[in-house]
């Protein structure tokens, strides 16, 4: 996809997070007013989040947690808006005190956002005061996915993830990075693949979380087995049972998504508890988490994230996402294949397993390590992993890829 802009359309708008306080006070409000259901005995997170976690976390949000404090923090990242495809773009742009970084743009995914990459910018921009290699720093792009937060809400149909990549490699020229390396996990990661797979000639190296179309989606025949060697057996079998886990327990959420978010829009954008507890959901669910998502993330990190879906109103533009990935064209045909450079981060405890003769079908495997601890969100939950996989995969671009220009 080409996007052709005029100029006053390319400007980039200084943007700061400046919430008023009657929005603040009408959360307040609501969460005092909240309806509660009831609730089977015993049932735990089988039957969804629990009501007694929830009114605990309610209670948080509504008299210890301190919005102000978050909204000070994401404003020390250097912010901006501008307009890519009729849709009004929202990015952080950290850039690294080392002239010579390597550009590297983060996205994030459902129901994640740029709060995701709190703990890893500081490393990732500044190793040497984090007691890192300065050789290892980048310049930083985080934007928020059209539809998201505070690139929210979407005007018009048709924002899918291939459309999503072309706006960010705009985003990318606009911003003067002609060669750059991508990051990201779920959606974050479909949307890095892309561009990778699209521009070959600018994007170095694909750093990915999650790896799309690499789990077991049908149950292996023998024959296919038997040519693996045993750990690679192991793993295509165990990657099948967490598919067919998935498919029977938690496919709910992306299939009400990918048909009715307008309907379930209503809900979440007139209920703060709602909204929390669809979103809080998934950070247990997909995390390394035993208890509750705060065994694995922190809980005002959650909640900030929680805010920006609330605070813009964007529950139902965000979940179109999916809505249009499933309705778009190429919907059911097989991966296009892509030979950027590709490294993933295999966190044990995300939703999928990824195999990698399977992943090797389509993707230019140059770098595979997996972790016996993490999930879903890996920035959250494991740093210090993420900032060394992500440093040790774009050391070896580094003399052949000039900066920025």
């Amino acid at each position: 996809m080409t996007i052709l802009a005029d100029e006053s359309s390319r400007h980039l708008r200084p943007f700061r997070i400046d919430v008023p306080q009657e929005e603040l006070d009408d959360l307040h409000e609501r969460l005092d007013r909240t309806r509660w259901p009831d609730e089977l005995p015993g049932v735990g997170w089988a039957y969804g989040i629990p009501r007694g976690y929830l009114q605990e976390l309610v209670r948080h949000w509504r008299h210890t947690y301190d919005w102000r404090a978050a909204e000070a923090r994401l404003n020390r990242w250097p912010q901006f808006t501008t307009t890519i495809d009729g849709a009004d773009v929202h990015f952080a742009h950290i850039r690294s005190p080392e002239p010579d970084a390597t550009p590297l743009i983060m996205t994030h995914g459902w129901p994640g956002s740029i709060v995701e990459f709190t703990e890893v910018v500081g490393p990732l921009t500044d190793p040497r005061a984090h007691g890192g290699d300065p050789a290892d720093a980048f310049h930083l792009v985080l934007p928020s996915i059209p539809g998201f937060g505070l690139s929210g809400p979407t005007r018009e149909t048709g924002w899918e993830f291939k459309r999503v990549a072309a706006a960010f490699a705009e985003l990318m020229e606009r911003l003067g990075y002609e060669r750059y390396g991508v990051q990201g996990g779920d959606w974050g990661a479909v949307i890095s693949r892309e561009l990778g797979r699209t521009l070959p000639d600018r994007v170095i190296g694909v750093h990915l979380n999650l790896l799309p179309n690499s789990a077991v989606t049908e149950e292996p025949h023998t024959d296919e087995l038997d040519a693996l060697d045993p750990a690679e057996r192991a793993r295509t079998l165990a990657s099948w049972q967490r598919m067919r886990e998935w498919s029977r327990d938690r496919q709910g959420y992306a299939d009400i998504q990918s048909t009715r978010p307008q309907t379930l829009a209503y809900g979440l954008t007139d209920s703060p508890v709602g909204q929390l507890a669809w979103i809080a959901e998934k950070f247990k669910e997909w995390t390394d988490s035993d208890t509750c998502p705060e065994d694995a993330v922190d809980r005002d990190l959650m909640l900030t994230n929680v805010m920006l879906y609330w605070l813009t109103g964007t529950a139902g533009s965000s979940a179109r996402i999916y809505y249009e990935r499933a309705h778009a064209a190429y919907w059911g045909t097989p991966p296009e294949p892509s030979d950027t450079p590709t490294a993933l981060a295999d966190f044990a405890h995300d939703n999928f397993i990824p195999v990698r003769h399977i992943a090797e079908r389509t993707n230019r495997i140059v770098q595979w390590t997996t972790y016996d601890r993490g999930g879903h969100f890996a920035a959250m939950e494991q740093p210090e992993l993420l900032v060394g996989d992500v440093r040790r995969f774009f050391r070896s671009f580094r003399r052949a890829s000039p900066r920025s220009a």
